[in-house]
């Protein structure tokens, strides 16, 4: 494992010397640029490994992405090994559908302490929702970002993380009759504790959500990509294509349906993904991901 071949996966030439926050920023905006948030391996027959090594190797030098514990691991090794203070800390994903959380823990996220302050660095969450920088981890103010106004609630030691959304314009409706533009002014991302977590507690829910029936990510085939100006993902068949604040608080999304042989072409194009084994798209779940 070598920083600078990670580097080099990211396109990042800036300086690293000095763990501040700037560089920290920096850092993971090249990443959420360049790495996928994406479970293709579950669709491929491939086992999901919670192993650094097995993960750098297929991030950094097979050129895939991952989930929220493949990215934000890689991403712990990385701040690590540059002298940032990281701590793993756990967290559970609202279920918008049915309006609450589930039991155990599902997302794996990091807290870097920097300068005498605290900040949320999640490079593993993909979609819409995806932060584009570590967000300071105050409760009750809100953090402009490129994709939206994100904020941390805290109440009683559980910290709640949502974001503020803008209208949705859909440029073509006729080819996205599934496509639901939620009327929700904000959405709750998940909730956590600040207890430090190792990664063996992960194990659990990393082999849960790649085997479970009705997991989000063996029900939907997900690869979604922060781009300069917004995000592309593909879940199932459908490629969508958003650009944050194209005009007056809207969001422009445009979505299409693709055929199975612009499959392959769209995953190297769009998300520069080249896949070893067969991939079989699926989209079977009603859960909303926008």
């Amino acid at each position: 494992m070598d920083i600078k071949e990670y580097f080099a996966r990211i396109s990042y030439r800036g300086s690293h010397n000095k763990p501040d926050l700037s560089t920290m920023s920096d850092i993971f905006q090249h990443h959420i640029q360049a790495v996928p948030f994406e479970n293709l391996s579950i669709h491929c027959g491939e086992k999901i490994e919670l192993d650094l090594e097995a993960t750098y190797n297929k991030i950094v030098r097979k050129k895939r992405g991952g989930w929220c514990m493949e990215n934000n691991y890689l991403l712990s090794w990385v701040l690590q090994t540059l002298g940032y203070d990281v701590t793993l800390l756990a967290a559970k994903v609202y279920v918008p559908e049915h309006d609450n959380y589930p039991e155990e823990i599902d997302h794996l996220l990091l807290k870097v302490e920097l300068d005498g302050k605290s900040y949320i660095v999640d490079g593993g969450f993909g979609m819409a929702y995806q932060l584009w920088q570590p967000m300071e981890l105050i409760s009750g103010r809100d953090q402009p970002q490129i994709p939206g106004v994100f904020r941390f609630q805290e109440e009683s030691g559980i910290w709640y993380l949502e974001k503020v959304k803008r209208k949705q314009l859909v440029s073509n409706q006729s080819d996205s009759a599934s496509h639901k533009v939620e009327d929700e002014v904000c959405r709750r991302i998940y909730l956590f504790t600040l207890q430090p977590r190792d990664i063996e507690e992960f194990r659990g829910c990393n082999a849960e959500l790649q085997t479970a029936p009705d997991s989000l990510f063996v029900t939907k085939s997900i690869c979604s990509l922060q781009t300069a100006g917004g995000v592309r993902a593909l879940v199932g068949w459908k490629l969508t294509e958003i650009t944050y604040n194209h005009g007056d608080n809207t969001d422009l999304v445009e979505v299409r349906m693709l055929p199975d042989e612009e499959i392959e072409k769209t995953l190297k194009e769009k998300f520069n993904i080249t896949l070893g084994k067969k991939f079989v798209p699926v989209n079977t779940s009603r859960l909303s991901l926008f």
